[in-house]
């Protein structure tokens, strides 16, 4: 199940990079099926750019049914370090849709996609989904009191560590987990 959830994460986190080529390219509704060239082309790319919010809805469901962890201790601070993770990641997927804004076929975006696809998946530490945002979810970086650094996927502000623990994560991979305390 762990191996499904990361592909399809990985699907969710790189799919918007298709959304952005369909709309370059004007790639319409219209020209798939012809009962639909009734519906202005911006309908078309309200569509395109739903899927991948569906799909997130999905994985974010789907990481219920993820191995329970925690990160806390009774009796001694846990969390040496809080680093808010949603800016650092920007840069990168803006980087997509360049990519996605750049490519001329449709067959050298379907060669990219997968060469990125394959590089987000072997990561196993970015499953930064902006469409998280829409969701109300931040990306953080914490690093124990051990030095250990983990990527938390959490609704929650974090901001002092002193305090911090987390008793409900969803183990996505060993350094990567989604917080489901709100």
């Amino acid at each position: 199940m762990n191996v499904l959830f990361r592909l399809f994460l990985t699907f969710n986190a790189t799919s918007l990079i298709i959304v952005v080529y369909l709309a370059k390219e004007q790639f319409v509704l219209g020209d798939i099926v012809s009962c639909f060239d009734i519906i202005p082309d911006f309908i078309s790319y309200f569509i395109y750019i739903l899927i991948p919010i569906c799909l997130t809805y999905v994985s974010l469901t789907l990481s219920n049914f993820l191995d329970d962890d925690s990160i806390h201790s009774d009796k001694t601070p846990v969390i040496k370090e809080v680093e808010q993770a949603n800016n650092a990641f920007l840069p990168s997927y803006l980087g997509y849709f360049f990519v996605a804004l750049s490519v001329p076929y449709f067959e050298t975006l379907f060669f990219v996609f997968i060469i990125l696809f394959v590089f987000t998946f072997l990561s196993q530490t970015l499953y930064f989904n902006p469409l998280y945002l829409i969701f109300g979810y931040h990306f953080y970086y914490v690093t124990t009191n051990t030095s250990v650094k983990v990527f938390i996927i959490s609704k929650r502000i974090l901001k002092d560590p002193k305090n911090l623990s987390f008793q409900r994560l969803k183990r996505i991979n060993n350094f990567t987990f989604i917080d489901r305390e709100v």
